[in-house]
């Protein structure tokens, strides 16, 4: 997958606060990703986090 720090993912499963979009802080082993509906701050393994990308949404922001 080509993600890159600053991108938005839109994923397959939603947030438990409602949201399904999450800003990228880290890449490594593991993502560190930011909902964008609550601002929790998530650490996940990448294996799991790129299963679950629905939509990689560039933000050319960062």
């Amino acid at each position: 997958m080509d993600v890159k720090v600053g991108d938005i993912l839109q994923m397959k499963k939603k947030h438990p606060c409602g949201a399904d979009t999450f800003l990228v802080l880290r890449i490594g082993m593991d993502f560190k990703i930011r909902c964008n509906g609550c601002g929790r701050e998530v650490m996940s393994p990448r294996v799991k986090v790129e299963k679950n990308i629905k939509k990689i949404l560039e933000n050319d922001n960062v």
